[in-house]
Order: structure tokens, then sequence, then C-alpha cells
């Protein structure tokens, strides 16, 4: 395997590509509402999320899709306590009730990790039909809630509606995983795809995604720039939502889909 190959590996193995996402949602929010821009709660997303994903792959909950990060195993653990460390070092710069937000979630990520229930054998991830819902709110509280609170912006309309979307929007991007996964799951888990089937599983991401645009009006004081952006990247995302399969490329969903937050906040920036 060439350098480049394996740069690219340990760039998505290691949660870089995913933690760049998350910051681009909270970019998008910040951009969105006109919030001051605070590189403390970019850094502080940006390597909790690398220490949660990282906890969460590692800790033995998905084996199957890391056989062939043995070699690269070490390193990536040496990384996310690296990373775990500026996140301690950022977390303490944080408002108070951002950190009393910033607890609930990683409550979350560390019960979506450790078995807790039925005799300490599941945890939430393999509760039927939850998985994505939790990853959504996570996701959720971490790009909207958590930059609005650091901020002191106010708990307004717009704010509850952009809440709503994020969590719908997270939902869609997930979508090709669980297509993707479908081979793999068990069948208890009861995800999306396993309960009504690839097409309906589709189906459904179109319908979030106009669902998402739809909210997008209710807005107060409209701003028909950031609503053609939406509408972009809506039908970027459908396309990719669309053309998902359970044979899909190594990249499809690990990249090529957790790009698609970042073109949200690059496009903008260009409007």
């Amino acid at each position: 395997m060439n350098l480049s190959k394996k740069l690219l590996e340990f760039y998505v193995n290691s949660s870089i590509h995913v933690a760049l996402a998350v910051c681009a949602l909270v970019g998008v929010t910040t951009v969105e509402l006109g919030l001051k821009a605070d590189n403390v709660i970019f850094c502080f997303v940006f390597f909790a999320t690398i220490s949660g994903y990282n906890f969460v792959k590692f800790f033995g909950v998905a084996k199957f899709h890391y056989q062939r990060l043995t070699k690269w195993l070490k390193m990536i653990q040496i990384f996310s306590f690296c990373s775990f460390l500026l996140l301690c070092f950022y977390g303490v710069q944080l408002q108070v009730e951002t950190l009393v937000v910033v607890g609930v979630f990683a409550v979350l990520t560390f019960l979506y990790a450790i078995p807790f229930l039925k005799d300490k054998t599941k945890s939430l991830r393999h509760v039927e039909g939850v998985k994505v819902y939790v990853i959504a709110l996570v996701w959720m509280g971490v790009s909207v809630f958590l930059p609005v609170i650091d901020t002191g912006f106010e708990m307004t309309t717009n704010v509850g509606i952009m809440g709503i979307q994020r969590f719908a929007y997270v939902l869609v991007l997930m979508l090709p995983f669980e297509i993707r996964d479908l081979r793999y799951d068990p069948e208890g888990l009861q995800t999306i795809p396993q309960k009504i089937g690839v097409k309906r599983t589709k189906q459904l991401g179109l319908f979030l995604l106009v669902f998402i645009v739809l909210l997008e009006c209710l807005k107060v004081d409209l701003e028909y720039s950031k609503l053609i952006v939406l509408g972009i990247v809506a039908l970027v995302t459908a396309g990719f939502v669309w053309k998902a399969e359970l044979n899909q490329g190594r990249y499809y969903s690990a990249f090529w889909v957790e790009t698609l937050p970042i073109l949200w906040l690059l496009l903008l920036l260009l409007f």
C-alpha cells in the first residue's frame, strides 16, 4: 500500500474526517445564526468527536468493520489519547452551562458503547431501533445547542427549527451507513432498512430532506441565499442516499457522505 492510501486510511479510520464533518455543522450553525466564531468551541468539538468516536469503535462494538486496522490500532490509540488530552485542555475553557450540555451528551456516548442493559451485555447501540436516533441526538446537540449556549445566544424559534432540521439531516446521513451494514447487523437490531427495506429507507431519506427544506421556510426573517444553499445540499444528499447500496465502495459512506456537512459550510461561506 502506498503512502497516500495509508494516510487516507489513517485519516478516515482515526475519525479525523467525521470530526471535521461535525465541526462543519457547528460552522453552519455559527454562520446561520450570526454567532461569534469561537476557536475554542471548534477545537473542543473536533477533539471530542475523535475521542468519542474512537472510544466507541475500539471498545469492541464493531470489530468486523475494523479488521484491517490491526497494525494501525496502536497509532490510533495514541492519537486518540492525545486528542483526549486536548479535549480536556479546551474543555476547561468552556462556560459552565456548556459543560453541563457536554456532560449530557458525553453520558449518551458512554452508554452507547458500554454494556449496561440485560446483565451488562447490551449497550444503547444494541437496543432495537435506537442506534441512529442516539447518534442524531448527539450530533444535533453538539452542532446546534453547544455553540448557542456557549455564546449566550437566545433560544429563539429559529434555533428550535434548526435543532429539528439538524436531527433529521443527521438521520438522513446515517441511512447510507444503515444500508451498507444491512448484511452485518443482527436481525434483532431492527435498523431502519431491516424494518422497511432498502427502497423505502431511501424514500424516507428523500421525504426527510423535503421536510428539512420546508422547515427552513418557517424561520423568522428567512434569508433566500441560505434557503438556496440548503436546497443544493438537500439535492446532493438525496443523490447519495438514492445511490447507496449494500455493496458500496469502501469510502462511499465513511468519506463521501460524511463530506456533505463540509460542502454545506463551504457553500454558506461562498454565498
